[in-house]
């Protein structure tokens, strides 16, 4: 697995997935578009696959998108009709490149360092849990370049921050530096540096694939659906899941691990 823009580095039960394009500071082109969706999609239904963590080679997580990209992608000309229609299924395949980490059963630690704009946004937006460095930052850029962020930030950030907050950094695309997005509960935990954070991410992601991958999929599955629904809805739902899933061998093996003070085995989900 992985390719020219992605590097995939599998360690037991959590894959560490690294943005391999540094040299452009990890500028999303259609090459890394295809390559995230691809290997989210990959990873997120590999039943050995407990946890993922997400990270950037070079200076910076990502600086977004590639404008080059971007101008030869979306650009105007021909039958005015018929680019709408193109130019609709375009952002649509690179909205589904993002959604295939929301929709991956493991969960997925986004770990940030330096620049995260942008599209980067949209992409960290997409992943359970947010690690970063001191000297990380994120803007939503896309104001700057006359586009309507599109990616993901506009249905996400307001469930993880303030809706007033998030029309703020929408409307003026300014900086939000890594003591800020803690403080306002964009990211979980602050680190020294890329190492640091980087370490804490596949720390956390191997505390995760140590618990039972039925519970923990049942819980994301169910986090996923509640968004946006009633409290009724989400319990009804989360009734309808544990009304199945009691009655697998994980309960057993993490009561009688829990008696003997040991550490429980629990064997991989199906395919």
């Amino acid at each position: 697995m992985g390719s020219e823009r992605i590097r995939v580095d599998r360690q037991g039960g959590v894959a560490a997935v690294e943005l391999a394009r540094g040299d452009k500071m990890n500028a999303m082109d259609e090459a890394m578009f295809t390559a995230i969706g691809e290997t989210f999609r990959s990873l997120g239904s590999d039943a050995t696959v407990r946890a993922i963590v997400l990270s950037g080679e070079g200076r910076h997580f990502t600086a977004g998108i590639d404008l080059q990209y971007a101008i030869t992608q979306f650009g105007h000309g021909g039958d005015h009709g018929r680019g709408t229609e193109r130019r609709l299924r375009d952002i649509q395949r690179l909205q589904d490149a993002f959604s295939a980490i929301e929709a991956a059963r493991p969960p997925v630690i986004a770990a940030v360092h330096g620049g995260c704009i942008g599209a980067g946004v949209d992409l960290a937006s997409a992943c359970d849990i947010r690690l970063a460095s001191a000297d990380a930052y994120f803007a939503i850029a896309e104001v700057d370049v006359a586009i309507t962020a599109d990616l993901g930030t506009l249905q996400r950030l307001g469930h993880l921050i303030p809706h007033g907050i998030v029309r703020e950094l929408v409307y003026t695309g300014r900086r939000v530096e890594a003591a800020e997005a803690a403080r306002l509960g964009l990211v979980n935990r602050l680190c020294e540096s890329r190492d640091s954070v980087l370490a804490a991410a596949l720390d956390m992601a191997r505390t995760i694939a140590e618990k039972s991958p039925l519970a923990v999929a049942g819980a994301k599955m169910s986090l996923n659906y509640s968004r946006g629904r009633t409290v009724e809805d989400g319990l009804r739902h989360v009734a309808m899941w544990n009304a199945g899933a009691l009655v697998s061998a994980d309960l057993g093996v993490a009561l009688e691990a829990r008696l003997a003070r040991s550490a429980a085995r629990f064997e991989d989900l199906d395919p």
